[in-house]
């Protein structure tokens, strides 16, 4: 009689380290990217191996490879763990919300002017929470968002991605903003067709302000070629560059008083209604397992955005905006 092997259970440990390593393909960048010591990984994937009968790695000197078995198994190791990740997240969902780790992803022309009120709202009404705060710039947001690095994102809308579910929280208005002694410095009708032939400073590629700047000035004529200087990785530095009379500049309302008080030379200009504006709101993955919570927090934020210089939107809101 031949013997039946008994073949062991796996471990999660097992199934992360060598996920790691098939990602990476190579044992210390797949040690540090889940934080464990390049020893224990490379047991972790031995062990693996030994428990399944199978070679997954075929390792030489200088580099790592998967093996054709590896190739194969690599796949369900990552199904395993995202549903591992799926059951943590659910068992997470269902104790007492405003609990736990929150991750949450701010673009970089929304963080400086808005993470105040969020931080003092979360300070103040939901204490057990542990609001972690990530500022990076759209495409990255949505990328932790889909991979589950993020839970939560602070941005501007509409996104149009698929899987991907918003919560409208306001609309701001932009302003002009021109050195002193500028024609339209301090004027509060300015006809967007101004935009046309105005020198404009913007943000360098990537910033979503910078593509929402562009669709005003194209609503409002500007040629399609039109010089652009864009120089500027901030807003901060943006306004520094208006202020030594290189341009103007359209900056969100949340932003001009934090950022045209650092220097005198700077003055503002509004538009006539109904001004340029873009909309700010949460975004989560549709279906999220805190979808409900995330929908509370998106109204405590109303809220407290309500002394903004900004118009609170409310899903009603937004619901006859679609219709129209």
């Amino acid at each position: 009689m031949i013997p039946v092997r008994r073949v062991k259970q796996p471990t999660l440990s097992q199934l992360k380290a060598f996920a790691a390593v098939a990602e990476h393909l190579h044992f210390r960048d797949a040690a540090a990217a889940i934080g464990m010591s390049q020893p224990a990984l490379s047991g972790a994937v031995s062990s693996l191996e030994e428990a399944l009968g199978v070679q997954l790695l075929e390792r030489t000197t200088r580099k790592v490879l998967l093996s054709p078995a590896g190739e194969r198994l690599a796949a369900r190791a990552h199904a395993v763990l995202d549903a591992v990740g799926g059951l943590m997240e659910e068992a997470e969902a269902v104790r007492a919300p405003f609990t736990g780790v929150l991750r949450l992803g701010v673009i970089p022309t929304v963080a400086p002017y808005l993470l105040p009120a969020v931080l003092w709202l979360v300070h103040d009404r939901y204490p057990e929470l542990d609001l972690q705060v990530y500022e990076e710039q759209t495409s990255s947001l949505l990328d932790g968002l889909a991979a589950g690095r993020l839970d939560l994102l602070l941005l501007a809308v509409p996104l149009g991605v698929p899987g991907v579910t918003e919560l409208p929280l306001f609309d701001e208005d932009f302003v002009l903003v021109a050195p002193g002694g500028h024609p339209l410095a301090g004027l509060t009708d300015i006809p967007r067709e101004a935009l046309r032939e105005l020198k404009l400073l913007l943000l360098d590629e990537g910033h979503c302000l910078r593509d929402q700047a562009l669709d005003v000035c194209r609503e409002a004529g500007r040629a399609e070629g039109a010089p652009v200087t864009t120089t500027a990785a901030g807003l901060s530095t943006l306004v520094q560059l208006v202020a030594g009379g290189l341009g103007v500049t359209l900056l969100p309302r949340t932003a001009v008083t934090v950022e045209t008080a650092r220097n005198a030379a700077l003055c503002t200009g509004d538009f006539a209604a109904p001004a340029p504006s873009r909309r700010i709101a949460l975004a989560m993955r549709t279906g999220a397992a805190r979808q409900a919570e995330f929908e509370v927090l998106a109204d405590s934020l109303r809220e407290a955005m309500t002394c903004l210089p900004v118009r609170i939107v409310r899903p009603s809101d937004s619901e006859a905006d679609e219709a129209d």
